[in-house]
C-alpha cells in the first residue's frame, strides 16, 4: 500500500480551513469536551483577529497560514503571517533588521509564525496527534521553502514550546531563549496559604497592597461568560485604548475584536472590573486555558494606588487557586512580578535566516544570549519572594 502524498498549502485566511479540522490539530484535547490547553491557537481566536481587522490588510500582519494534508486528511496547521514590521511580537529582532539593512539587505517582509500581539508559550507546529513527527517536519519544510522561494530574509517561530524548539534546532533553525515570569500553583488551599510560603517582608507587602487597592472606594468583580455584558466591553475598550496609546502608540486590536471573542469564547474569558459609583474605572482581561490562566490586557481611567497589582496579579492568583489551575502567565516583561510570586521561566523561539553570513552572525549572538538568559534566570530565582526552603 502506497503512502498518501503529503501536500503543503498556504491560506490567506483561516476561514479557508474548517474550524473542526483546524482545532483537531490545534486543540485535540477538546475532542471530548473541556477547554483547550492553548486558547490562542484555536480557530475561533485567530478568526476573531481576522474578522475584526486586527490583522490583515494595512496592519503589517498578512495571514498566510500553512496546512499539511496526507491524502484527504488535514494533519497539521501553522498560524503564519507575512510581516512588514516587527511590532506586536515580543521577541525583539529590531536590532537584526537594522543591522541587515545597514549592510544593504532588505529585512522586511519576513515570515512570522506566532499568535499576533500575544506573548504566550504554546504549540506553533500544530499537528494531529496521529501525525506529530511527519506533520512537524512538513510544517518546517513549508516555512523554509516559502521564505526561500520568495527571497524573504527570514522566518521566525516565536513562543513555541521546548520540544518544538528542540525539533526545529535539530532541523537546522537557530534557537533563541527569552525570559518571562509565571506563577505556579503548589496546590494552595487559598490565597493565604500561598502567602505563608513567602518571606515575612514580602507577605506583609502583598497584604498591604491588597488592602490599599481594595480600599479604592468601589467594588472589584470577576466576570465570565454571560456575566460580561456589552457595557463592560465598552468600558474595557476605553481602558485598552489608554494603555495601548501609552505603550505602542496605538492599540493593536480593534473594538470589533472584543465583540468577536465575546460571541465565540465568552466562557473562556475572565474580566476583572473595578467599579466606582456604578461606573467601571479599571479592568484586566484574562483568558482561561485548561490548566493556565493567561493575563492579557489591563487599563484604567482613574489612578488608584496598587489597583494594577490587585486586578492583574492578585485577582488572577485568587481565581487560579479557587479553580485549581496550575499556572498563571501574566504576559511579557515586568521585573515587578517577581516580588509577587511570579518566577522567571525560559521562553523559546526558532529562526531561519536566508543570508549565510548574516545567519552566522545571528547564531553567534544567540549563543551568547542564551548563556546570559540562563544566568539571569538563575540570579532572579534567588531573588524571589519565597522562603529559601521553597526555592528548591
Amino acid at each position: 500500500m502506497s503512502t498518501p502524498q503529503i501536500n503543503i498549502r498556504t491560506h490567506s485566511s483561516i476561514a479557508a480551513i474548517e474550524p473542526a479540522d483546524w482545532d483537531a490539530c490545534a486543540a485535540p484535547e477538546t475532542a471530548h469536551g473541556g477547554r483547550p490547553t492553548d486558547p490562542f491557537t484555536t480557530h475561533r481566536f485567530l478568526s476573531a483577529l481576522e474578522q475584526s481587522g486586527s490583522v490583515g490588510e494595512g496592519t503589517g500582519w498578512q495571514p498566510q497560514h500553512l496546512s499539511v494534508t496526507s491524502g484527504e486528511s488535514l494533519i497539521a496547521v501553522m498560524p503564519l503571517y507575512v510581516k512588514s514590521h516587527s511590532q506586536g511580537e515580543y521577541v525583539f529582532d529590531h536590532g537584526w533588521a537594522e543591522a541587515y539593512e545597514r549592510a544593504g539587505g532588505q529585512y522586511y517582509p519576513k515570515l512570522q509564525s506566532a499568535v499576533p500581539f500575544t506573548p504566550v508559550t504554546g504549540r506553533r507546529l500544530l499537528t494531529h496527534p496521529d501525525f506529530a513527527d511527519i506533520g512537524q517536519a512538513a510544517l518546517l519544510q513549508g516555512l523554509v521553502q516559502i521564505a526561500s522561494e520568495n527571497g524573504l530574509s527570514s522566518a521566525h517561530v516565536t513562543f513555541c514550546n521546548e520540544s518544538e524548539a528542540t525539533f526545529a534546532a535539530q532541523s537546522g533553525l537557530l534557537h533563541r531563549t527569552g525570559l518571562q515570569y509565571h506563577w505556579q500553583n503548589d496546590g494552595y488551599a487559598d490565597f493565604d496559604a500561598f502567602l505563608t510560603t513567602l518571606s515575612a517582608r514580602k507577605r506583609k507587602q502583598i497584604r498591604k497592597e491588597r488592602r490599599v487597592a481594595q480600599g479604592f472606594g468601589g467594588v472589584i468583580r470577576q466576570l465570565s461568560g454571560p456575566e460580561i455584558r456589552p457595557a463592560h466591553w465598552d468600558a474595557f475598550w476605553q481602558f485598552y485604548q489608554d494603555t495601548g496609546a501609552r505603550k505602542w502608540g496605538r492599540p493593536y486590536l480593534t473594538r470589533a475584536f472584543f465583540d468577536a471573542i465575546h460571541d465565540t469564547m465568552a466562557d473562556d474569558l475572565l474580566l476583572v472590573v473595578a467599579d466606582r459609583d456604578g461606573v467601571p474605572v479599571a479592568g484586566a482581561l484574562n483568558v482561561i486555558g485548561r490548566d493556565t490562566l493567561f493575563g492579557r490586557y489591563w487599563g484604567a481611567l482613574q489612578d488608584h494606588p496598587c489597583l494594577h497589582f490587585e486586578l492583574c496579579y492578585y485577582q488572577a492568583l485568587d481565581y487560579a487557586i479557587r479553580h485549581q489551575l496550575s499556572r498563571v502567565e501574566a504576559g511579557a516583561q515586568g521585573d515587578h512580578k517577581l516580588a509577587r510570586g511570579y518566577m522567571p521561566v525560559e521562553t523559546q523561539s526558532v529562526h531561519w535566516i536566508n543570508d549565510p553570513g548574516f545567519r552566522d552572525a545571528v547564531a553567534r549572538f544567540l549563543s551568547d544570549e542564551r548563556r546570559l538568559v540562563a544566568n539571569d534566570i538563575d540570579a532572579l530565582a534567588q531573588m524571589g519572594p519565597f522562603h529559601r526552603k521553597n526555592l528548591s
